[in-house]
């Protein structure tokens, strides 16, 4: 029997709660789902939207993708609170530091994907996690990074030039009516990165409320090209309802 694919629909995964370990001493909570089996094709790190305004790695994109993208795609999908950030997980240690120490938070992660031979590995920012792919993320390991909603609050010109210089792949997924950077004006900003991909989303704002599936397939077509998009939007298999407590750093 087919199920309907909504907003709590976990699909099957191997899943583990894990511990980032930074360079400055501290332990961040996060999570690895993968496919239930076989290798991945892609591994996704996700870096979550500014934590003194909800985000966490539950933003509902990352929570869908974990939910999802194993099954639907085969890719892995590994989310972590940066530091001083909770949810229902837990809160990871350390204080949030404007990005600046985030740098130690984005670097323990690569170094786990690396370290668990993770393929083919992706940034995918959303909001303040596309400043910390930006300024913090361009590392030998990354074969690209996407972009939701970049505000390009605290990346520079020269940050861009340098991703632009590095060859990699850069998709920016920009809503209609973001609050802090449209289609049009996006374009001409991410200009120091001639390789850029900037996409405009229709009828959408900067937290992609009800516009995840989009954001999905989105991204999934970034990283992972020969995987067919849409996404389905049903399931033939098990499945199960999860209830995700909304934690406030």
């Amino acid at each position: 029997m087919s199920t309907e694919i909504r907003a709590n629909t976990m699909l099957p995964a191997r899943r583990e709660q894990i511990t980032l370990h930074t360079a400055d001493g501290l332990e961040l909570i996060g999570e690895l789902a993968l496919p239930e089996s076989g290798q991945p094709r892609a591994t996704l790190i996700c870096l979550h939207p500014l934590p003194t305004h909800g985000g966490m790695m539950d933003s509902h994109i990352y929570r869908k993708a974990a939910f999802r993208l194993p099954a639907l795609a085969d890719i892995a999908v590994l989310r972590f609170n940066t530091r001083g950030t909770a949810s229902e997980a837990g809160r990871s240690q350390g204080s949030f530091d404007n990005g600046d120490s985030e740098r130690f938070d984005v670097a323990a992660a690569l170094e786990y994907a690396e370290f668990n031979d993770l393929p083919n590995v992706w940034l995918v920012g959303w909001s303040f996690g596309t400043d910390l792919t930006l300024v913090h993320g361009l590392d030998p390991l990354v074969e690209g990074a996407v972009l939701l909603s970049p505000p390009l609050r605290w990346s520079t010109e020269e940050h861009l030039r340098a991703w632009g210089e590095s060859g990699k792949p850069v998709h920016a997924l920009i809503p209609e009516f973001d609050d802090y950077l449209r289609p049009d004006e996006a374009r001409e900003r991410f200009a120091p990165i001639p390789q850029a991909k900037v996409a405009g989303f229709a009828d959408t704002k900067h937290l992609w409320v009800g516009k995840a599936e989009a954001a999905l397939d989105a991204i999934v077509q970034a990283v992972a090209p020969e995987v067919t998009t849409p996404l389905p939007r049903t399931w033939d298999g098990p499945s199960e309802t999860r209830q995700v407590t909304i934690v406030n750093s």
